[in-house]
């Protein structure tokens, strides 16, 4: 057998090639993905920033410690502890300490998540003066990096500062380095403490103190912990991985689909062949090893090509990653050998599990078939076909159905909507059969009836010849498909949340800081991450303004300038999502600034701020909520809190108002929680609000999100007052950095559209399924052209001229095209119909989003490249005689 296959591999050729580029692709894509996975997994450990060149660094509490029946659960404090003052004192009789504050400035024509710190602190990072000099006085300030110079007047939040000296952006933060006593005016309490003492004797000091609960020494590596955001670059790999890891596996699915539809083709072509060989005394076994043997040639050969690829491909995609910020740095692809193992017998097996079924189909090819010329497809739908098809159908179906009446907020995960289609995808392919010739002649019933013969060929050529269309038809269907479900999917979330925020906000205006808009980084291109400081300490991360695939599921508000992690009854971070986009970020308003905005006449303001609890539930799950914290009254007056029980004026300093998402939502109910800087409480449930998209959070009084600061202030015009000359007067007190918006212009920042990291991981699956959908198409309409030539010829020798046989089969592709853009169409319609159903149980309602300018931009470039595959072989075989070709044999 192996020495028939490699003569039919030698003498079909054309065959095969689609499924070597293929594979060989899909193969270099997987190890490629897997070096670049496999560099992310060995990421190497951060090093100190701020604190690089410090001996020992003291820490105020910063972790929330809860016990439980199944140990400790932990978590990161919002608003981390200061160090007790009587602490310090004990630590100072060690050796010299520096005090260490960190905290939010909005500067005039300043980099936004600017922040100030001390200037006796700068020389542990270090900081070294470009240019100028140390600050002296109150008024003065030295700035990291090139936007201001010395000698420049800035217009700050916290007062005008003249910039005295600059130092080098380190690439960490951006920053403003006061006197030590304007430092300690500013922001009173003490983050973080320097101490140039013995380690083992600031431990001991720290351990023997009665106020040191929670409180860290920080020595070595471990003060990397003491920098703003020590977690950003394993934050950033997670959405790396989370990228690649979807981009594998809508590469393994469409690699496997490609070639077992090629395989399935190339069968149904040699039936006549295999017929020859029964009839020459091939028993069906040999058959099916004939064309496993031919797929394992083509798998090994193509797993090697794509193995060699893939080591050149690997680093550019590296570099893509950084130069896009999608990634750290430091990030480079390492020596690895497990990505190519994997890759390779990935490979073999997607070719042996893509010829497996055509194997078994040509086994049962009888004698008979070498007699048969027939152009009519016959017995295309077996029982096994039937089986899996309706199976799948039932699969992609019910899964939404059953996931809307029990968990309806998973549909609107990014894997839900990612993977959803891939049944219905593959039951549409096994049942092509059975739906390609009545939606051929649907599509085809009026150009055949047009006077000539063109438009009733098209359509009986594409209805007869089931097993071509089907297979040509495939991969526009998986591209079209994915197109609409991705985008589709994205949009209409995005519309919902839009939709959600625009009823929940009856305020005229909202004035925000410069770190609340995400369209700032709209169209960048560059990773949608923004650090942000909470409560004006030292507490300062990066904030995910993405989409997050567990929103819905955590009742995650995308509101406030922190992170939703759910921890697991194993201490694990089960999911972890972003939220932002509505608050100010680090930059928050401090009480002078939210008087003088109160004092604007006509204006009802609502001042609030960006905070977070944690509540055990089950027992044993630490789950941490954003919280928003507000006045009730001025929050009755400016917002439309989607509210399934209870009031908004009910809501005082011992009650909190929760999500239908909560394990305890039912008024009047207790439920203990920790605030930001882990003290613990019991509230009592005043109001509960609908699920929605995820974006509503919790609701407490001020007096329960300790040091929170406003970052949002929403206003709503008194009765007759002039909405510009309040606007002015917003303005004019918000101060340098504070931003008036509109009610419109807020929703349309806040929910702009999908964020650049997202769109990326979407572009390159649908880019890999449009590139697989192009060889797909080229490889089939070849191998379909050359088993043509005898019908062309015959065409032409009954009088049909060169020109029109060519238009002949520019139409027959184009149709076929057209019947696998409506089935990719009608699947991601059922996709998207069981998200809008599921945002219709959660209480989300907006309209149903179609991507109708990506999905016919995808059915064009369906179409030019099948109109291209088809006609060039076509148009060579007709540079001969028809006659030549009508009696040649195969």
């Amino acid at each position: 057998m192996l020495s028939v296959a490699l003569r039919t591999l030698r003498s079909r050729w054309t065959s095969f090639v689609g499924s070597f580029i293929a594979l060989s692709l899909g193969v270099g894509l997987i190890a490629t993905m897997g070096l670049a996975l496999a560099a992310s997994l060995d990421a190497p450990e951060r090093r100190p920033e701020r604190f690089a060149g410090a001996r020992v660094v003291v820490k105020g509490a910063d972790t929330l410690r809860v016990p439980t029946r199944i140990g400790d659960r932990v978590a990161k404090l919002d608003s981390p502890r200061p160090v007790p003052p009587s602490l310090a004192r004990e630590l100072a009789a060690l050796g010299r300490t520096v005090e260490d504050r960190t905290f939010a400035v909005r500067a005039e024509g300043g980099p936004a998540g600017l922040v100030g710190h001390p200037w006796s602190t700068a020389a542990f990072a270090p900081y070294r003066l470009d240019t100028g000099r140390a600050p002296r006085t109150a008024d003065e300030a030295v700035a990291t990096g090139d936007w201001t110079a010395p000698g420049r007047r800035v217009r700050t939040d916290r007062g005008t500062l003249t910039i005295v000296g600059t130092v080098r952006d380190l690439g960490f933060e951006r920053a403003l380095f006061y006197t030590d006593d304007r430092a300690s005016q500013l922001s009173p309490l003490v983050d973080q403490l320097v101490v140039d003492a013995d380690p083992r004797a600031v431990r001991e000091k720290v351990a023997g103190s009665a106020d040191a609960t929670g409180v860290r020494v920080l020595t070595g590596p471990g003060r990397k912990d003491a920098d703003a955001d020590p977690e950003r670059d394993s934050e950033a790999l997670v959405a790396v991985n989370a990228m690649l890891g979807t981009a594998a596996g809508v590469t393994g699915f469409v690699s496997v689909f490609v070639v077992a539809s090629t395989f399935a083709f190339a069968v149904a072509q040699r039936r006549r062949e295999f017929g020859l060989l029964r009839t020459a005394g091939a028993t069906p076994g040999q058959i099916r090893r004939m064309v496993l043997v031919e797929a394992m040639v083509v798998g090994v050969v193509a797993s090697a090509a794509g193995c060699a690829l893939s080591a050149r491909g690997a680093p550019l995609l590296a570099a893509w990653l950084v130069d896009g910020g999608l990634a750290p740095r430091w990030f480079a692809i390492g020596s690895y050998t497990w990505p190519y193992q994997l890759a390779f017998w990935s490979g073999l097996f997607v070719a042996l599990s893509g010829a497996l079924a055509a194997s078994r189909r040509a086994g049962r090819t009888g004698p008979v078939e070498a007699l048969r010329d027939a152009a009519v497809d016959t017995g295309t739908m077996t029982r096994g076909r039937w089986f899996l098809g309706a199976g799948l159908l039932l699969t992609g179906i019910g899964l939404p159905v059953h996931a809307l009446l029990t968990e309806p907020g998973g549909l609107l995960g990014r894997k839900s909507y990612t993977s959803g289609p891939m049944p219905l995808i593959v039951a549409c392919a096994l049942l092509a059969p059975v739906l390609v010739p009545p939606l051929a002649r649907l599509l085809a019933w009026l150009p055949a009836r047009l006077p000539g013969a063109t438009g009733l060929l098209v359509r009986e050529n594409a209805a007869a010849g089931v097993r071509r269309t089907a297979a040509v038809a495939a991969p526009v269907l998986v591209t079209v498909a994915l197109t609409g479900s991705l985008l589709g999917a994205t949009a209409t979330i995005d519309e919902a949340k839009a939709h959600g925020i625009r009823q929940r906000t009856t305020a005229d205006f909202v004035i925000s800081g410069p770190r609340a808009c995400p369209a700032d980084l709209r169209g960048s291109g560059r990773s949608v991450w923004c650090r942000a400081s909470q409560g004006g300490g030292s507490s300062s991360y990066w904030t995910y303004l993405g989409d997050s695939d567990n929103a819905a599921r955590c009742g995650a508000r995308r509101r406030g300038p922190a992170k939703i992690r759910r921890t697991g009854p194993s201490g694990e971070a089960a999911t972890e999502g972003g939220a932002g986009g509505s608050g100010a970020g680090g930059s928050g308003f401090d009480a002078a600034t939210v008087e003088r905005i109160r004092r604007v006449p006509g204006a009802v303001v609502s001042p609030t701020a960006a905070s977070a609890v944690h509540v055990l539930e089950d027992g044993v799950a630490l789950i941490r909520s954003d919280v928003r914290a507000a006045d009730p009254a001025a929050l009755a007056a400016t917002a439309r809190l989607p509210l399934a029980a209870g009031r908004v004026t009910d809501l005082d300093d011992r009650s909190i108002i929760v999500t239908e998402e909560w394990e305890r939502h039912t008024v009047g109910e207790s439920v203990d929680i920790w605030r930001a800087d882990g003290t613990r409480g019991s509230l009592r449930i005043a109001a509960v609000m609908r699920i929605g998209t995820g974006d509503s959070g919790a609701y407490v009084t001020p007096r329960n999100a300790p040091g929170a600061t406003v970052d949002r202030i929403e206003v709503k015009l008194a009765e007759g007052a002039d909405a510009s000359a309040v606007a002015a007067g917003l303005r004019a007190a918000a101060g340098p950095g504070g931003q008036v918006f509109t009610k419109d212009a807020w929703v349309a920042a806040s929910y702009p559209e999908t964020d650049g990291r997202t769109r990326t991981g979407f572009l390159l699956v649908l880019g890999i399924a449009l590139l697989y959908t192009g060889i797909s198409l080229a490889n089939t309409l070849v191998m379909a052209g050359s088993d043509r030539v005898r019908e062309l010829a015959a065409l032409r020798l009954a009088g049909a001229t060169a020109p029109q046989v060519l238009r002949l089969v520019a139409a027959e592709a184009l149709l076929v095209v057209a019947v696998g853009a409506v089935l990719g169409t009608l699947v991601a319609g059922v996709g998207l119909g069981g998200l809008r159903g599921a945002l219709s149980v959660l209480h989300a309602g907006s309209p149903l989003v179609l991507p109708w300018n990506a999905l016919g931009a995808a059915a064009g470039a369906c179409a030019v490249l099948a109109t291209v595959s088809a006609v060039i072989p076509a148009a060579l075989s007709l540079r001969r005689r028809p006659v030549e070709f009508a009696g040649t044999r195969e």
